[in-house]
């Protein structure tokens, strides 16, 4: 089947309104643009060369963490959660009250994604896993009353108050369970050769478009493109986000995605996803070669200026690394030191850029790994 030519879906009219029923996609592909060749070519060099990189990195899983967090934070924010990195990575207690359902809804992805990855060991991609994952992701935070972990029985729709004015509206509610039937069947098909990355732009497209969830689809939606990755076997280590790339061209992702829907140009969309992958592929590369260079700085400078506390300065930039929001004392336990020897180790990480204080408070005072976060930010 060409993808250039196959009718992708029509539209439909329910009670009231119309709405877009996707066509199967359970389907072998073919295409005739060299452009889609190319572009694939480049995304699975890029991600070869991260592969092959996070092999050589010590302690790989150190740097693990901060990537699910900031994928957690920045695939929130394109739901309008407003948690920044640094906020994220801190004790609830920590966090102002009026932004605790920000920080939950950040706990609950990174939670849900940990937890997905630790699952495939047991489960393939499946409804099952996905209905688990999305009732982690909307526990106890303002989707919690829109059938976590269920497939809705109900319609929604993207952008506008009501129907009446909405952008999009997906299928309606009983077509969801043959839908997402046949994605699932697209995934585990082995028979229809289709490159690995083609096929999960494709899946996030029609995951996106069926948006079977009354709430949290489009997290749910870009966390599937990093389970189908290790699932399969591109990525040894959970290493690549898209949410960053998609928030940066945020207009453009949703353009692309309705002018599937509209247009039947699925090349198009495979190719502004296949550039995510490359790019994405390159940034993750580059922030794990500049946090190598980073502790391998920060050791030297600790190897020859901390003098007797030396020891307590490596377990504690160790720590950061791990957990890079700290308090003294927690720095205090990490370290087995007295109030005011951790008091003044903390100073000397500060007086040497190492740490920075972020609440502005007298008490209470919290610090951050800042050139390390800042990898992050960039």
């Amino acid at each position: 089947m060409n993808i250039e030519t196959y009718d992708w879906g029509s539209r439909r009219t329910g009670r009231d309104y119309e709405y877009y029923l996707p066509n199967s996609i359970n389907l072998p592909w073919k295409w005739e643009q060299a452009s889609i060749n190319k572009l694939l070519e480049e995304a699975s060099m890029k991600l070869g060369e991260l592969n092959s990189f996070a092999r050589l990195v010590p302690n790989i899983d150190l740097f693990i963490l901060l990537h699910v967090t900031t994928e957690a934070v920045v695939s929130s924010r394109i739901e309008g959660t407003q948690t920044n990195l640094d906020e994220a990575l801190l004790d609830e207690e920590h966090v102002a009250p009026g932004r605790r359902d920000d920080w939950q809804e950040v706990q609950n992805y990174t939670k849900a994604l940990n937890t997905a990855i630790e699952e495939l060991q047991n489960l393939p991609i499946s409804t099952r896993l996905i209905c688990d994952t999305h009732r982690i992701l909307m526990d106890g935070v303002r989707g919690e009353r829109k059938q976590p972990g269920e497939f809705r029985n109900t319609q929604n729709w993207i952008g506008g108050a009501s129907l009446r004015d909405a952008i999009f509206i997906p299928p309606d509610h009983p077509h969801v369970n043959d839908l997402m039937s046949d994605l699932e069947k697209f995934i585990h098909n082995d028979q229809l050769n289709v490159p690995d990355l083609i096929k999960i732009g494709m899946v996030h497209y029609q995951f996106e478009t069926i948006h079977p969830f009354l709430d949290g689809n489009g997290r749910i939606g870009r966390l599937l493109i990093t389970l189908y990755m290790v699932s399969n076997g591109i990525l040894d280590k959970p290493l690549l986000y898209l949410s960053k790339f998609f928030e940066k061209h945020k207009g453009t992702y949703y353009d692309n995605l309705m002018r599937v829907r509209e247009k039947n140009d699925m090349a198009h969309w495979i190719k502004f996803f296949l550039v995510g992958i490359r790019d994405t592929a390159i940034d993750a590369s580059n922030t794990l070669s500049s946090i190598l260079l980073l502790k391998n700085e920060l050791e030297v400078q600790i190897k020859d200026n901390w003098g007797r506390r030396t020891d307590s300065a490596f377990t504690l930039l160790e720590y950061l690394f791990r957990q890079p929001v700290v308090e003294i004392k927690k720095v205090q336990k990490v370290c087995d030191l007295s109030a005011k020897a951790a008091g003044d180790l903390v100073k000397s990480f500060e007086d040497a850029g190492i740490l920075k204080e972020r609440t502005g408070q007298s008490r209470n005072r919290s610090y951050s790994f800042y050139p390390y976060l800042k990898k992050f930010r960039e």
